[in-house]
């Protein structure tokens, strides 16, 4: 295709409210959160399950540890499922690879609910879960960019802040959906959860796959590839051009995006464990955690929409701010061993804290990068940032406490100041809102 045919499918509107443009939200917002429900899926029953069935013979609290370690693996995956599907996104095209890690993550999630436990045949259990996990890791990697972009690329310029938000909307909707299906089962004696209960959400995953895969066939590719068709652009190395060129604005906005997810593994992860191992209920905490999802959706509805208006930097600003005001008083919150404790710190961190940083945050990223590498940089910033701020900070976490001896005073100190340094990468990076995106960014 030309670059004057496909410039001319550019919306010359300012709404998002037309067929095209609601069929691309709902794939980008759809694929997300199957993908996501999966990937989340997976910390709810590291969290519950796979220390006391995947690494017996092990105390309690070390069990937990090596669980939480096998959730960093598919975290480490991550940035290079990022590099990967991402160089194959800007060299072949967006919608090929979203296919495709679609498919690699419902079978990886599929084979975890079938998969035998240490009892059942040794040490090969916790291998074949790492293995299950990393594949996790590397489809995962490569969706939120290519959802991200297929629906800023797609949108009038005024509007790409909120469209891109739809992919990060869909993260907290798989968390929501993945956190509910957990809750329902969890309500199962124990020995029935601990035996099949806790398989059946994984099952399930086929079906999730299956209704993602229809509906993301019929999305067109973006006008803003197309118009890279027969160029020079298209045959150079993606990945390099990222790390060569635009290093800069590689750390700044891993550094930027690791401020939300620390509140993700912090929250969602780590704390779960910490007040269950309390005496809070199971049931109800897995509850407080979807409502808590919910929010962090309602938050980034909101956050994105506002970066429209007053640019991605100053809402951004606004989050890292919050979260460091914050963080001593959720801490404490969590401390008190209750339910509501928890469900009050929940919806600060989640719905106030993540929501504002994350809604603006698919724009401000991806308008760090030109075309020819925005799927790399984009992706491989945001899934860096999630390996650092949210695959290590469960473990990172149960350290603190323990040198602290069993205080959560100092991973209050550290989580306060993670948000100060990503606050001053923002500081650093120019403004997105009014960029060309088919241009160079500065």
């Amino acid at each position: 295709m030309s670059q004057q045919t496909a410039a001319t499918r550019r919306s010359t509107s300012d709404s998002l409210n037309t067929r095209e443009m609601r069929r691309i939200l709902a794939s980008s917002f759809i694929g997300s959160a199957i993908e996501f429900h999966d990937f989340i899926l997976y910390a709810t029953a590291a969290s519950l399950v796979f220390g006391e069935l995947f690494f017996t013979g092990m105390p309690p609290a070390v069990g937990l540890f090596a669980s939480f370690s096998t959730l960093a693996v598919g975290y480490v995956a991550r940035p290079l499922g990022g590099a990967l599907f991402g160089h194959f996104g800007d060299r072949l095209g967006r919608k090929g690879v979203l296919i495709l890690s679609m498919l690699l993550m419902g079978l990886a999630t599929t084979a975890i609910g079938v998969l035998p436990t240490s009892a059942q045949i040794g040490v090969a259990a916790p291998t074949l879960l790492v293995v299950l996990r990393l594949v996790q890791g590397l489809a995962v990697g490569g969706e939120w960019g290519g959802a991200m972009l297929v629906a800023l690329e797609h949108a009038p310029s005024k509007r790409r802040g909120f469209a891109a938000s739809f992919a990060n909307m869909g993260g907290p909707a798989g968390a929501v959906l993945a956190t509910l299906v957990v809750a329902a089962f969890s309500s199962l004696p124990d020995a029935q959860f601990l035996s099949w209960g806790w398989r059946v959400p994984f099952l399930l995953s086929a079906v999730l796959i299956g209704i993602g895969l229809l509906i993301r066939v019929k999305v067109a590719e973006t006008p803003l590839f197309l118009e890279l068709e027969d160029t020079a652009e298209r045959r150079k190395i993606p990945l390099l051009e990222v790390v060569t060129q635009y290093p800069r604005n590689l750390v700044l906005g891993i550094v930027a995006g690791m401020s939300s997810y620390t509140v993700q593994g912090l929250m969602t992860v780590w704390a779960v464990a910490h007040v269950i191992e309390l005496g809070v209920d199971r049931t109800g905490v897995l509850t407080v955690k979807a409502v808590g999802a919910a929010l962090t959706i309602v938050g980034i509805w909101f956050a994105a929409r506002l970066s429209d208006r007053f640019g991605r930097k100053p809402v951004m600003l606004a989050g890292m701010v919050a979260g460091a005001v914050l963080a001593y008083p959720i801490t404490l919150l969590l401390q008190t061993g209750a339910l509501w404790g928890f469900a009050i710190g929940l919806f600060l961190a989640n719905g106030i804290v993540q929501g504002v940083i994350f809604g603006p945050f698919g724009a401000f990223v991806a308008e760090l990068f030109p075309t020819r590498m925005r799927y790399t940089g984009a992706s491989l910033a945001y899934q860096t940032a999630s390996t650092l701020g949210a695959g290590f900070t469960p473990v990172i976490a149960s350290g603190l406490v323990l040198a602290a001896g069993g205080d959560l005073w100092l991973v209050a100190l550290v989580w306060g100041l993670s948000f100060l340094v990503s606050a001053a990468c923002v500081l650093a990076v120019r403004e997105g809102r009014g960029t060309n995106l088919a241009g160079e960014p500065k």
